[in-house]
């Protein structure tokens, strides 16, 4: 089966004609066209009438050729119809019954047969990726291909790392697939991530995104639920929305034992909450702070003997101001030593500004 996308934007093209924003104004017009799909020479998308020897599946989304190889168009979800369920959890809304439960683990995923090339929006929730992967039906094998792009993200280049991070490839107008051919494999990523930045700095964001596109990803929560504040419940309400559903969450002070265990990536949000609640447990504000030096040497350790991948979120507290009060001082030093202990033993560290994370 061959593929010629002669279209790869989203249906106004990239630059959209007429849009005066930043990422419209970076590119030459028709950088990108509107989306359009010949499989074979001989069928279109939307394959409303296909000739013999081919067999439409998933309510017309993918295609099976006379070869058997299979092509997947994962529609992004605002397109996506109550009869179109069976295409799979990918296309369907947050809240479906299709999306797996949140506590499955990889072994209890049921088996299904891959395709062999998927078309997927990766800026339309980047997290059915994830569960195209965590359904069978994108495997190792399978080419995954990033189509519909438009200007939701600010460049090609931050397509470009996006698409690294998530294992999905961009290719130019008028390019042609071949499901002969072997996926490109993808980009390795770090064991161990550490992302630094101020308040509202976009660190949390980003975290989330670097894991969007996998199929088993567990949250650890360190900080309270807000219970009597209702600024602190707002804020992580926001967190829980913006998060993929199918994410499994945990909420822990004991990291170390939680990454010991994991058999599922992680992500850590955040090392500045987690280290209160240390100081809270063992009152060390005003008293012997030895027992919280104790607690993050012994994360630091689980940290350098991680098996699975982990994504961390901690403060960058060596830009703000003196604190007033001895117990602060503590605290931002403390803090400040776990940063660059952990940031000794990672593969990747960056300081996120503006929501743009510059590498260190």
């Amino acid at each position: 089966m061959k593929l010629l996308l002669a279209g790869t934007a989203g249906p106004t093209g990239w630059p959209e004609p007429g849009c005066p924003c930043a990422s419209c104004a970076g590119h030459p017009s028709c950088y990108r066209r509107p989306f359009e799909l010949v499989v074979d020479g001989v069928a279109r998308f939307p394959f409303d009438d296909v000739p013999p020897g081919y067999r439409t599946l998933a309510d017309g989304h993918a295609l099976e050729g006379p070869d058997g190889t299979r092509l997947l168009y994962a529609l992004p979800a605002a397109t996506v119809t109550p009869n179109a369920a069976t295409l799979s959890a990918a296309t369907a809304t947050p809240d479906a019954t299709t999306v797996p439960e949140a506590t499955a683990t990889p072994e209890a995923a049921a088996p299904a047969t891959p395709y062999d090339i998927v078309l997927v929006d990766p800026l339309d929730r980047p997290e059915r990726i994830g569960l195209l992967r965590r359904a069978g039906l994108v495997a190792d094998g399978t080419q995954v291909v990033a189509v519909g792009m438009d200007h939701r993200v600010r460049s090609e280049e931050e397509l470009s790392r996006r698409l690294a991070l998530w294992g999905v490839r961009a290719v130019p107008d008028g390019t042609t697939l071949d499901t002969a051919l072997a996926a490109p494999p993808a980009p390795a990523q770090p064991r161990r991530t550490l992302l630094l930045g101020g308040s509202r700095s976009g660190k949390s964001a980003e975290a989330e995104l670097r894991l969007a596109a996998d199929p088993y990803v567990t949250y650890v929560a360190t900080g309270s639920r807000g219970e009597g504040d209702g600024e602190w419940a707002a804020r992580v309400r926001a967190h829980r929305e913006r998060r993929p559903a199918h994410w499994a969450t945990v909420e822990t002070t004991d990291l170390a034992g939680t990454i010991r265990a994991a058999t599922t990536p992680l992500l850590v949000d955040g090392l500045g909450t987690w280290l209160a609640a240390v100081f809270d447990e063992y009152g060390a504000w005003d008293g012997d702070r030895a027992p919280v030096a104790a607690r993050c040497d012994e994360l630091v350790a689980a940290w350098r003997g991680t098996t699975q991948r982990i994504v961390a979120v901690s403060d960058e507290v060596g830009m703000g101001v003196v604190p007033a009060t001895a117990s602060g001082r503590a605290f931002r030093d403390e803090l400040g030593r776990l940063n660059e202990h952990l940031a000794d033993e990672s593969e990747y560290v960056a300081l996120v500004i503006a929501g743009r994370p510059m590498r260190l």
